[in-house]
């Protein structure tokens, strides 16, 4: 099946070479903004995960989706995957790609700690930030909380065969939690395929063992008050301040520059899923502020 799905669903962007693998980089539109958008931990397909946001980003911007080592249509690497080998991969595919800079990173997620990594190590590539609901490095310190790890054996899910028995039986789990109509039947059997092809193989594992390094590496940085940040985040229904939540915890990230923005909606930790019309619409009125 896995042979026959890969001939099938061939990849929708363009293969980039980067250190002798194959990396995937999607890209849609054109306009004065370059974004970047980068997906959370263990998003099987990010070009096919963030489809409806880009549609709707691409009219006025060039988007593009930088899928990194295992996930995609990316190969899997033997390189570690630390913050350091992640973030210059995804440079390399950019420049291969040539799609040039500076860009407005846009992290989901666990992207987050990469995408603080990129600005502060460099800020020449990085005109904005805007954050899906972003890991950011102080968090755990912040919710008092440790980084969990992920068994090896899960690497075999996915060759023995055992993550498509699980699509089969619950194929809803590995899919967007959206209204229908918002993601096309193609690109739905194309994230299932890609699911079963590399659910949980050693790069998303390594990924997941090396969380607790990736965070140390990047906890004393922060966002530069010339950077401009918008992040966007899940509505907190308690409105005692002293009740720590997410929407707190960016407060305290986004203090340091002027322009900074938070922005709270209802929905889910996959915000583009349900929200895309109007987190363009809020990076329009974002973008336009940028000189």
């Amino acid at each position: 099946m896995n042979v026959y799905e890969q001939k099938k669903y061939s990849a929708v962007g363009e293969l980039v070479e980067v250190d002798g693998k194959n990396m995937h980089v999607y890209t849609e539109g054109a306009g004065d903004h370059t974004i970047v958008l980068l997906s959370g931990f263990g998003t099987a397909a990010p070009a096919l995960d963030f489809e409806p946001l880009i549609n709707e980003m691409a009219e006025y911007n060039q988007v593009a989706v930088v899928e990194p080592f295992g996930y995609g249509w990316s190969d899997i690497t033997e390189k570690e995957r630390t913050v350091e080998n992640i973030v210059e991969e995804i440079r390399t595919a950019l420049k291969e790609a040539n799609i040039h800079g500076p860009y407005v990173l846009m992290p989901h997620s666990i992207s987050g700690i990469y995408s603080m990594y990129y600005a502060n190590n460099y800020p020449d590539e990085v005109e904005a930030l805007i954050g899906i609901d972003p890991t950011l490095p102080q968090a755990l310190e912040y919710f008092d909380e440790s980084v969990p790890s992920m068994p090896s054996y899960l690497r075999y899910v996915a060759p023995t065969g055992i993550a498509r028995l699980a699509l089969y039986l619950s194929p809803d789990n590995f899919l967007p939690i959206a209204d229908e109509d918002t993601y096309t039947e193609e690109n739905l059997k194309m994230t299932k395929a890609i699911s079963a092809w590399k659910g949980y193989n050693k790069n998303v594992i390594d990924e997941a063992n090396r969380m607790k390094y990736n965070i140390e590496t990047t906890k004393d940085m922060t966002f530069s008050p010339e950077l401009p940040v918008m992040i966007f985040t899940t509505e907190d229904k308690n409105e005692n301040e002293e009740v720590k939540s997410n929407a707190t915890f960016y407060r305290t990230q986004l203090d340091t520059g002027a322009s900074n923005k938070l922005v709270t909606m209802e929905g889910h930790h996959y915000l583009h899923w349900t929200n895309y019309e109007e987190m363009n619409e809020a990076v329009n009125e974002f973008l336009k502020k940028i000189p």
